[in-house]
């Protein structure tokens, strides 16, 4: 209809080849929009236009894609999508869509650095080391160049163990102080640097954990209210089943080290 209607399209400017328009229809996936967009790059040539016009029209054009509609957040959906599910090749090519798109990269590069940490976690601790480096490249770099650090990171963050522990404990322990409000901490974590904290017991009996063998003491650092509640429970994938394994140690001192505590109490 716009081939043929000269008032609202580009009727008498251009003739287009069936071949040209099968392609055209093909290539923009059933987008009208892009569709008519790439028609109009083609009557600007004017004359009769086969299928390399039309190919010179849709890579002028790049992709069927809206960065401020629909497209804008289906693309980056599935790049989190397929990313998190460890596929590099689909984390590829839907950051291909999107460079080819125009997508501005601090966008693309900011999911990245929050995917490093929701998704991936302590599982791999130097993910968020290299999301964060190629938002620096982005910044220092600029485009096209920088497309070869934000592929780099989606590859890297695609193939890395998955955890979203971190994601989960933040979320838990946000939710208590919502729903409780801030419970003061012990005595002897709390700020001793002012006149009148002594007699207040502030900061007394504290013990200094490099004074300790392993690092770790047996006192209470919870509320007295949320003793014995866990928030950050570790995943058994990558570096974070180390991670596991360190909180466990660290949670059995501090365990027996309060029951020895219990029953050196006198009864009430």
């Amino acid at each position: 209809r716009a081939l043929d209607d000269s008032e609202r399209g580009v009727g008498g400017m251009v003739e287009v080849d069936p071949p040209a328009l099968d392609l055209l229809a093909e290539r923009v996936g059933g987008d009208a929009r892009a569709a008519l967009a790439a028609l109009e790059r083609v009557a600007a040539a004017g004359g009769k236009a086969g299928v390399e016009e039309v190919e010179d029209a849709l890579q002028a054009q790049a992709i069927a894609y809206d960065r401020d509609g629909d497209h804008h957040y289906d693309y980056i959906s599935a790049w989190i999508k397929a990313t998190r599910g460890s596929d590099a090749d689909a984390s590829l090519y839907y950051l291909a869509v999107m460079i080819e798109a125009g997508e501005d990269p601090r966008f693309i590069v900011r999911r990245m650095i929050i995917l490093a940490s929701e998704d991936i976690g302590n599982a791999d601790p130097q993910a968020l080391v290299v999301a964060t480096a190629a938002g620096q490249a982005v910044d220092r770099i600029g485009m096209p160049e920088a497309a070869l650090n934000l592929a780099q990171a989606a590859t890297y963050l695609s193939l890395a163990p998955k955890s979203n522990a971190s994601y989960e404990a933040i979320n838990k322990a946000r939710e208590e102080v919502r729903k409780n409000g801030p419970r003061l901490p012990p005595d002897h974590l709390r700020d001793s640097h002012y006149a009148g904290a002594e007699k207040l017991g502030r900061g007394i009996g504290y013990a200094y954990p490099h004074d300790k063998q392993g690092g770790v003491t047996g006192q209470s650092m919870m509320p007295d209210e949320l003793e014995g509640r866990s928030f950050y429970e570790p995943s058994d994938y990558g570096f974070e089943s180390e991670l596991a394994r360190r909180k466990k140690a660290a949670d059995r001192i501090r365990q027996e080290a309060s029951g020895a505590k219990s029953a050196q109490e006198p009864n009430a």
